[in-house]
Formats: C-alpha cells, structure tokens, sequence
C-alpha cells in the first residue's frame, strides 16, 4: 500500500474524530438518551429522549425523565417542565401517557394524542422524588425522610444538570406547570432558581401553572364540605357535621398523627358512605373503571386508596411500562423494585410537609415578577376550585393588584371553556369547565388552549 493511501487514510480518520468530538461538544451526552422508537409508536416528526440525570454521585440517586421535543420548529419554542403530585406519583405515567403527552397507551400500541402540549412547547416531564417510577437510589436510606425541601433542591439540581446534556436550551424561556401536590414543589422550585439566578443567571423562568394545586392545606382541604354538598354527594345533615364538628384538614392531621378522634371517624365514614366508593372523587362526573386503583389519593385521602378510579388508562399505562421492550426504548431500569408503579411503593415521604402553606412563596413569586396562573378542573372535589379561587383572590388583595381581565366566560370553539379573572397582567385563575383533577386527560382540547393562552402570556380566548 502506497503511502499516499495512508496518508489519505490517517487524513479521513482524523476528520471523523473530529467530526465526532464537534458532535459531542455541541450535544454533550443527550444523543445517547435519544429515543429512536417506542414500541407500538405510530410515526413522528419530532424528536424523543429519555433516561437519566444523576442529583447525587455518593449515594447514586438518579431522577429519570423523558422528553419530547414540540412538534415544529423546536428551537423556537420554549421549555416546559411538568410535575405531577402524590406526592410520589409519576410524570411519566400520569403526565405524559395519561394527560398532556403524545402519546396514550391503547392495547399493545401508543396511540396519538391530538391535543398534546408538545403541539406549543418542549415538553420535559420528570420523576420526582428519589423513588418514584424509573428514579432510584443505590442507598436506601435516600427514600427515607424525604421532604418539599429535599425535593426542591434535587429538582434543582436535575435541571442543572439536564442542561448540561442539553446546552441548546439553557437560555429557552422556561415554564413550570404541574398538579395537585405540585402545588408544593413547584413554587419551592422556582424559589430556589431564583435565588440561584443571583449567583448564576441560568434559569430563563418566564412563569409557573399550578393546576388544582395544594396552596394552603386548611382552605384546600376544607371546601371540599360545600362542594360535596352542593353536588348532592352529601346530606344536609352531614354537611351540618361536617362544617361544625370535624372539618377536613382536621382529619387528616390527626389522621397522619395516629390519632384520629372518636368523632372525625363517624364523620368521616358518614361522608364515604354517602359519596359511595364507586364515584371517582377527582371527576364526580366520570364513569369509573372498576378495575383501576390508582391513587395520587394516597395522601390527598387516606383511609381511600381503592377510591382513585379513572376510565382505565392507568390499568393501559401501568402494563406499557412495564414491557421490558418499552424501559429498553426509553433507556429505563428497575433498581431496588420489581415493576414500575404510578405512585411510589418505596418512598417514605414527610407527609405533614402538606401542612406548610406555599401560597406565601407564589406571593414571593409575583413580587419578584414571575407570572403566575392557578387553573381547576370544576368537576374535582379533592382540590376544589372554590378553595382556589379564594386563595388567589385573596392573595390578589394582599399585593393591591388591580383586576386587568374581569371574572368572565372564556371559550375553545363555540363552546364556553370555562371562566377566569386575571389580576395586574401577572396572576391568574381559570376554570376549565368539565374537567378532572387530571384536567389535560379529560379536557384535553380546552387544557391545550389555556395552556397556549398561558404560554403566550394572553388572555383566554372571550368569544368563538
């Protein structure tokens, strides 16, 4: 061989290797996360990634997530972090293949789903805490004592490092939107990239969307009395007992110190019996799936695990993920647990963390100029909008914001969306008529117009 052919060939190497290294400085580690097909996938445009981003190198804990990039023009479009509660249950399993993700778990295959936020954004949806779905530890003891603080910081930190593998989006506009106890780590999150920002401007936050979120535990937890009565879930008399001699949030702190009094208990059962275990508390309008027993009620309603039935798509999701062909596709292991479970069956949470109010952080949060919109599905009686909509409009008063959009109908198509009231351009509170507390999984084409609307900083469409 000729040594102008080596030559030739130690020239072509060289270029390769370095083809390679300018590929792997620009998108450091995200191209080996990169989801090339999931099983039963119909085809796509856009793009997939999904795997892990370790918050802890000594204990080896590793939050797992996954990410779909939006469907056009992903470098124009900002980035969506999604939360959902429990706590300790999925973002995976509920957000994305149950409500506002693209795809949705039908028999053997993934079926499309017309409304989802990947539509509008970047959508990155998160298992959080340590221990919840694919997210582990190599150390047990991580799962132990776990908090709204531990939690924050460690979202933090996955965001961090996130960036790292993927550097393109450190500067994207950045939004936080989650449900139910992602009422608590949401805003905790935001305040501590904020104070992060005064050291390093890393984090772009240009708003926040909590949807029937818990904000303030003895509001939350108390509207639940008028709302079950005003349904007709309950009699007069027990929404006499109810409001005067035990209220709810009563119950479950005693409920979470052991020591339930005599009288909560009758109330309590009185209530249940009359709800009836076969109407889905989260959607009192929803026909149930008997088969289901979800529960982001595992703490929301103690004592209720059975109760949390939605129309069988938990029971779809559940079988997906746990197709060893779907955790090789998504980069996902098993570490310390035999199946992957919507809400975690390991993690020891600090349960009386529901106690502290967040609704002062979401304060501190419009002070330092963060938007924020509070949305309720009115159809969901574990976080009722009547609790919310006092919380926002008395958090309203409290800043002397003026009301820039009043209390009003908003529309998607010719039909009434729901109702909203914005205050100083900044804080927001919207209906969305017909929906769950899982407000995208059953009004998903009126949740992807708020969210459009919540993106675009507008207001909610008035008329058709």
């Amino acid at each position: 061989m000729s040594s102008l052919h080596w030559k030739v060939v130690a020239l072509v190497s060289i270029l390769l290797q370095l083809c390679f290294c300018i590929l792997v400085e620009s998108n450091p580690s995200s191209h080996f996360d990169r989801v090339t097909w999931l099983p039963g996938q119909p085809q796509v445009g856009f793009q997939q990634y999904s795997g892990y981003v370790t918050v802890d190198e000594k204990k080896q804990r590793a939050l797992f997530y996954y990410f779909a990039e939006a469907e056009i023009d992903p470098a124009s479009k900002p980035l969506v972090l999604w939360l959902n509660g429990g706590p300790g249950c999925s973002s995976l399993g509920v957000g994305a293949f149950s409500e506002n993700g693209p795809f949705r778990p039908s028999g053997e295959v993934l079926v499309r789903n017309e409304f989802s936020w990947n539509r509008e954004a970047n959508m990155l949806y998160l298992e959080t805490p340590i221990g919840v779905g694919f997210s582990y530890s190599r150390d047990t003891s991580s799962y132990e004592g776990v908090n709204d603080k531990i939690t924050a910081r460690d979202n933090m930190m996955f965001l961090q490092n996130w960036f790292v593998k993927f550097p393109q989006y450190r500067n994207r506009s950045l939004f936080i939107t989650g449900e139910s106890y992602a009422g608590h780590y949401i805003p905790q999150l935001a305040q501590l990239m904020l104070e992060f920002n005064k050291k390093e401007n890393l984090f772009n936050l240009k708003g926040i969307a909590l949807g029937n979120p818990v904000l303030e535990f003895a509001t939350d937890f108390n509207s639940r009395a008028e709302y079950f009565w005003s349904h007709g879930l309950i009699s007069d008399s027990t929404y006499t007992m109810f409001t005067s001699f035990c209220n709810y949030s009563r119950y479950v702190s005693e409920y979470y110190r052991g020591s339930v009094s005599p009288i909560c208990s009758r109330v309590m059962s009185q209530v249940t019996r009359e709800t009836s275990r076969f109407v889905d508390k989260y959607d009192v309008t929803l026909d149930v799936c008997i088969s289901s027993v979800l529960s982001q009620s595992k703490v929301l309603t103690p004592k209720q695990m059975g109760e949390r039935i939605d129309v069988c798509v938990e029971d779809e999701t559940v079988n997906y993920l746990n197709r060893k062909d779907v955790q090789l596709a998504l980069h996902a292991r098993l570490v310390g647990v035999r199946r992957w479970d919507v809400c975690s069956n390991i993690l020891d949470y600090e349960l009386l963390d529901l106690e502290i109010p967040t609704i002062t952080i979401v304060r501190e949060l419009v002070n330092a100029g963060i938007p924020v919109l509070v949305y309720s599905g009115d159809q969901d009686s574990v976080i009722p909008l009547t609790g919310s909509r006092k919380l926002v409009n008395e958090l309203a008063k409290q800043l002397k914001l003026r009301t820039t959009v009043p209390y009003r109908v908003w529309f998607e198509g010719q039909q009434v969306g729901g109702w909203t009231q914005v205050y100083g351009n900044i804080l927001s509170f919207a209906t969305i008529r017909g929906a769950s507390h899982e407000a995208p999984f059953s009004q998903p084409e009126r949740s992807l117009v708020l969210f459009k609307a919540f993106l675009d900083g507008q207001p909610l469409p008035e008329a058709f």
